[in-house]
């Protein structure tokens, strides 16, 4: 077993984490299914090349909660990681200019730009656990020996050592803190899949149910959908509309990609939003012509 502390160049990464982020500390669910889906991805892309041996199986992601230990796990059949991958991915934090960086955000509640300027998204996971481990086997390891353990307690202290494993990828395991069991509850985890991973590329599953299209009304060709089908989608987004006065699909690959569907709702019957309607209507068809 090794031991050690992450290497950062500040003296505890930690206390900035849950201080400079904690008010929106629920983005760490985000984080760490984005990251098993790029796993995925990654692996995908793999296997087309002819990098990776063998067939890739199932890749859905798993998000399982256990009350009675308090836990609550991110797996996925992904890429995985060695321990020197470990050792090079997580134990290596790149935190240089930490003080120009406490300095920049004291005053900030935008989570979102302190996690993407850092790359942070892992270490999120300790806005809401007390100890956070990482059990993985990479795709390129060919004894189940070769999977390892990494676990932390929010210290820079760490452990690796080996571990049983016998599939490939990755589990991440969240010891929650007592102040944040909210995230224990499955009405909460819920809310924050159907938020933040709807439309995710990889098969999202929480307990038995798939909570994510993996091939949104948008990514697919307008001529394999009928008018139901974009209105059946625009009813997925906003339940308690009526439905949309028309829709614009929008597929643009110059002078940049650009994939999406533009929908009008319908507005109220007076004199000042009809005009506005038919503004939008003049929209459209400038669009098409």
């Amino acid at each position: 077993m090794q031991s050690g502390k992450i290497n950062v160049n500040t003296e505890n990464i930690f206390p900035i984490i849950k201080k400079f982020l904690y008010s929106d500390h629920e983005i760490f669910l985000r984080e760490l299914v984005s990251n098993a889906t790029d796993a995925s991805q990654k692996l995908k892309t793999l296997a087309s090349v002819g990098e990776m041996k063998g067939e890739l199986g199932d890749l859905r992601i798993d998000i399982k909660i256990d009350k009675e230990n308090k836990t609550i796990t991110i797996s996925d059949r992904g890429i995985g990681m060695t321990g020197e991958e470990v050792e090079k991915y997580i134990n290596q934090i790149a935190f240089s200019g930490a003080e120009e960086f406490v300095e920049k955000y004291k005053d900030s509640k935008d989570a979102n730009a302190i996690i993407g300027h850092f790359g942070l998204g892992f270490y999120s996971s300790f806005m809401v656990a007390r100890e956070v481990e990482i059990l993985t086997r990479s795709f390129k390891t060919e004894d189940a020996s070769e999977a390892v353990r990494w676990k932390c307690d929010g210290s820079p202290e760490f452990t690796l050592e080996k571990d049983s494993r016998e599939d490939r990828g990755t589990d991440i395991i969240l010891h929650i803190a007592e102040d944040s069991e909210e995230f224990l509850e499955e009405a909460r985890i819920r809310t924050l899949l159907t938020k933040y991973c709807k439309f995710l590329p990889v098969a999202i599953y929480f307990g038995e149910e798939q909570i994510n299209q993996t091939e949104p009304a948008w990514t697919r060709k307008p001529a394999d959908l009928t008018d139901e089908d974009y209105t059946t989608f625009y009813k997925e987004l906003y339940p308690f509309s009526e439905d949309p006065l028309f829709h614009i699909h929008l597929n643009v690959d110059y002078p940049f990609n650009l994939t999406g569907i533009l929908y009008f709702p319908k507005l109220k019957k007076n004199l000042k939003f009809r005009r506005i309607r038919f503004s939008f209507i003049a929209i459209r068809f400038s669009l098409i012509r």
